[in-house]
């Protein structure tokens, strides 16, 4: 009997990757998907925390890709290797802060590696990329770059624009047909809004800029103002994870406010208690603010008055805040909100 064909699958959540892999299953080859988990991951996370907005589902779109498709999904950790990328990127940077040619380079290596790995290893690689799509990362001259430097070389196999590249070894070995693969190019979704019907897919996720904040020139900002505030580039998972949690206000280089805009953020703000001096209105329903950096007993009166200015005190003329240590030790202030005029728009990062 002869030994079935396998594939791994970089499955983000977006379409592109749910179709690629759907291509390949289609022509009998047993597919199991890989996400890497970077820590600057869209998906999951702040869905999870803040409120639905909607009809749009809490979810995280790269395990909800692989039950559609009926396919093992396996994530991996990568936090620690992915620093490398973000921090040493070879080809540089794309518009924000995203490595996104580095970063592709990376995973499909991590996904080679995984799946050669495995018991009855796997045989090729399968990526949603489309010519032209990305400017950073999906360009055709690109694509040999990341084959090649990522060591797949041509057990790369991009389902959604084969024809428009030469054939790879699992075309050639007649693992998958090619005259069944496609020629997508450009950034319209329209082609692969048409393939995702025909194969009776009624619903799928579409995240600008894919699934990766540092596309995001907001959350760049704030990732820029971090290493500025440390005096290196160096990070750990709790600080990325902040950056995308609630409003990041910088009264001084010396300190920064981290203030929730919703109760699902106050709740995550919450387990950081034993870490940083937290603020919230005793007297009012308000905001939970977390200050980090090395405030002084005057930077912690500011401090209360921009969170009172933040709740439902705003307009009173005097709101009781707590401020706890990370010790445990409490003490209330009386504070007068900030008015919109006294938070000067550069203080917001």
């Amino acid at each position: 009997m002869a030994t079935q064909v396998k594939a791994v699958a970089l499955i983000s959540g977006g379409l592109d990757s749910m179709l690629a892999a759907k291509v390949v299953m289609e022509q009998g080859v047993h597919v199991e998907g890989v996400n890497f988990f970077t820590g600057f991951c869209v998906e999951g996370h702040t869905h999870a925390i803040r409120k639905r907005r909607g009809a749009k589902p809490k979810r995280n779109n790269a395990l909800w890709v692989a039950e559609q498709l009926g396919v093992k999904l396996h994530i991996i950790d990568v936090v620690e290797e992915y620093k490398k990328v973000l921090l040493q990127p070879k080809h540089g940077y794309g518009q924000h802060l995203n490595p996104c040619l580095d970063c592709k380079i990376f995973m499909v290596n991590k996904a080679l590696a995984w799946g050669f790995m495995q018991d009855g290893g796997f045989d090729f690689i399968i990526t949603g990329e489309v010519i032209g799509q990305r400017p950073k990362s999906q360009r055709k001259a690109t694509m040999p770059v990341i084959a090649r430097e990522s060591g797949a070389e041509d057990r790369l196999l991009r389902p959604l624009c084969a024809l428009n590249l030469e054939p790879t070894l699992p075309e050639r070995e007649g693992w998958v047909r090619r005259d069944e693969l496609f020629g997508f190019e450009g950034r319209s979704r329209k082609p692969q809004m048409e393939l995702a019907k025909r194969f009776g897919f009624t619903e799928w996720s579409q995240p600008a800029g894919g699934c990766c904040f540092l596309t995001d020139a907001q959350y760049s900002r704030k990732l820029t103002d971090l290493w500025r505030a440390h005096g290196h580039r160096n990070y750990e998972l709790d600080d990325i994870m902040l950056l995308k949690v609630g409003r990041h206000i910088r009264p001084a280089p010396h300190f920064k406010l981290i203030v929730s805009r919703e109760e699902g953020e106050n709740r995550y703000l919450e387990g950081y208690r034993k870490r940083f001096t937290t603020l919230k209105s005793i007297s009012h329903e308000g905001p939970l603010c977390l200050v980090d950096g090395q405030p002084g007993p005057g930077d912690i009166a500011l401090a209360a008055r921009v969170v009172a200015r933040y709740g439902q005190g705003r307009n009173a003329p005097v709101v009781t805040v707590a401020a706890e240590e990370a010790d445990g030790r409490r003490r209330e202030l009386r504070v007068a909100p900030l008015t919109p005029p006294e938070i000067p728009v550069a203080w917001h990062v």
